[in-house]
C-alpha cells in the first residue's frame, strides 16, 4: 500500500474559484510528496518554469473514458508485439520522458526527482512496453484511489506508447464490476493525437466532481 507522507504546508484551495478562462491557478509552493498529493486531490498538477513551479487546473480537462479508448485495427495488431510491464523500471521511463531532445520537453531534474520520491512511497507508477527484452515505450503517472493522473509518455518503437496506454486502460478496468463508478484517467489537456485515441474534454467543475467520486474508489489491484 502507498505510504502517506507528511501533510503539505500549502493550501491549494478550490480551483472552482479560479479564473474561468485561465488554466494556471497557482505559482510557487514546493514539490514535496505531500504537496503533490494534495495538488492532485484538489485537481491540480505542476509544471516547472525556471525557478518556480506553476500549478494548473485546466478550464477544459482532458480525460480518457475507460470505455472510450479507440483502438484501430492496426494498433490492435501492434499491441501483440509488446509485453506490458508495471513498475519494473520507473526511473528509466521518467528519464526517457524527460529526454531534452524531445520536442516540447518540460520535465526537469526537480520534477523527475519529485516523481521518483512519489514512486518510492508507492504513489507514482510506470506502465511499460517491452519488445525483445528492451524498453521501447511507456508512460508514468500518479494513482490515488480511482484516479490515475497521467504525466508523460514516450516511445522508441512505433505504437509502443499507445500499447502502454492500452495496457493502462486494461489495468484500470480489470475489476470494473467491483467499483460503483468508473475510475478516472486524467491526461491533463486534450491534443489532436489524444483525441484520436478517445480523449474528451470536461469542464473544470465537472472534472472536479468526477475527481471527488474517483478518490473514494479503491486502488486498482496492480497499484495497491
Amino acid at each position: 500500500m502507498p505510504v502517506e507522507p507528511p501533510r503539505s504546508f500549502w493550501d491549494f484551495g478550490d480551483p472552482r474559484h479560479a479564473g474561468a478562462d485561465d488554466d494556471l491557478v497557482g505559482v510557487g509552493a514546493d514539490l514535496e510528496p505531500g504537496t503533490l498529493l494534495s495538488a492532485y486531490r484538489h485537481g491540480l498538477f505542476p509544471m516547472p518554469e525556471e525557478e518556480d513551479v506553476l500549478w494548473f487546473s485546466p478550464v477544459r480537462r482532458g480525460v480518457l473514458p475507460l470505455d472510450g479508448l479507440r483502438v484501430s485495427r492496426s494498433l490492435r495488431r501492434s499491441v501483440r508485439d509488446f509485453e506490458i510491464r508495471v513498475d519494473t523500471c520507473f526511473d528509466e521511463v521518467v528519464a526517457a520522458c524527460a529526454d531534452p531532445a524531445r520536442t516540447g520537453g518540460w520535465i526537469d531534474d526537480n520534477i523527475g526527482a519529485a516523481y521518483r520520491r512519489l514512486h518510492e512511497l508507492g504513489w507514482a507508477h510506470s506502465v511499460e512496453a517491452w519488445a525483445d527484452g528492451e524498453l521501447v515505450g511507456g508512460l508514468y503517472g500518479v494513482a490515488i484511489g480511482g484516479l490515475f493522473a497521467g504525466e508523460s509518455m514516450f516511445h522508441r518503437a512505433r505504437d509502443a506508447s499507445k500499447a502502454a496506454l492500452v495496457g493502462l486502460v486494461e489495468l484500470l478496468s480489470a475489476d470494473a464490476d467491483a467499483v460503483p463508478t468508473p475510475r478516472l484517467l486524467d491526461v491533463q489537456w486534450q491534443t489532436d493525437h489524444l483525441a484520436s485515441l478517445g480523449v474528451v474534454e470536461l469542464e473544470r467543475a465537472v472534472y472536479l466532481d468526477r475527481l471527488a467520486a474517483a478518490l473514494r474508489l479503491p486502488l486498482p489491484a496492480v497499484f495497491a
